[in-house]
């Protein structure tokens, strides 16, 4: 069973012995088109399209975040008409250096999926190393009900880490470019800067300059001297919209370092609220 990442000749492997479930989460933030066309335009063999904001999302309300966690039963139902079987080995991957495929890696988990991981470098890698890609469409093929079983995650709401803001209990780790954090440009959200007291850590660093991930030893030094002697139970991961935090989650258990928790609504809930207070610069 793969929990984390797996590189593209293991997922070859398991595609020859047609044993994987595969999701293609390729998505642009700035283009919600893109990644179903770059599906259809060539995908891994097998592999179901699943959309970042009409799948992997739910309703918007204004109030609660650019992509709020989608209902739990209706995902599982989705998965299941796609041919989902209870404890299936499931490979996501993207072509966004595992940004988007990290937030469904923490869904499928959220469901109660623990065999769930990550293609390493995404299908850039996977052609990379001379891999086929197809156009045709994969067979929704049922077998029998997949069900929501209870989370393996941990979450937080805004008004838990309000309440705890200035006591030290929880370290807020913010997953977006320095930029953002600080609050020198705001390309998405109405309102720059970012949760007092959070830490900034880009996702980005838990790269490789390939865009495969650095490896355990590398990750859990790297994270270790970001979290100190902090509890990772008492870590909460954010950043805009509660995508890329996922990736920094994903990095967390590469290191071995499992069980710091998600604040799925992230800054761009968080500053929906014209109450709650905003740091800005590198305070």
């Amino acid at each position: 069973m793969y929990t984390t990442i797996v590189s593209t000749s293991v997922l070859n492997e398991l595609v020859s012995n047609h044993t994987p479930f595969i999701i293609d989460a390729r998505h642009d933030l700035m283009d919600a088109s893109a990644g179903r066309a770059a599906y259809a335009a060539g995908h891994i063999r097998g592999a179901h399209f699943l959309h970042l904001d009409e799948d992997l999302s739910g309703q918007k309300t204004g109030t609660n975040g650019r992509h709020p966690l989608p209902n739990q039963s209706v995902l599982a139902d989705k998965l299941s008409q796609l041919g989902l079987s209870q404890n299936q080995q499931v490979i996501v991957y993207d072509a966004n250096n595992g940004m988007m495929a990290a937030r469904a890696w923490w869904l499928l988990r959220e469901l109660g999926h623990e065999a769930v991981a990550v293609l390493d470098g995404g299908i850039a890698e996977w052609q990379k190393q001379g891999y086929d890609v197809s156009t045709e469409m994969p067979p929704m093929s049922m077998t029998e009900t997949f069900l929501a079983h209870p989370p393996l995650n941990t979450s937080i709401t805004a008004n838990e880490i309000l309440a705890q803001l200035d006591d030290d209990h929880y370290t807020v780790i913010d997953a977006r470019a320095p930029e953002r954090y600080r609050g020198d440009v705001e390309p998405i959200d109405p309102v720059g800067g970012h949760i007092p007291h959070a830490i900034n850590a880009f996702f980005m660093n838990n790269l490789n300059d390939d865009g495969t991930f650095k490896n355990a030893t590398l990750l859990r030094e790297q994270w270790q001297k970001i979290i100190g002697k902090k509890p990772i139970q008492q870590i909460v991961n954010q950043c805009g919209s509660g995508v890329t935090a996922c990736h920094n989650i994903l990095a967390q258990h590469i290191a071995g370092l499992k069980g710091a928790a998600l604040y799925p609504g992230s800054w761009s809930e968080w500053c929906s609220d014209t109450s709650r207070p905003v740091a800005t610069g590198n305070d």
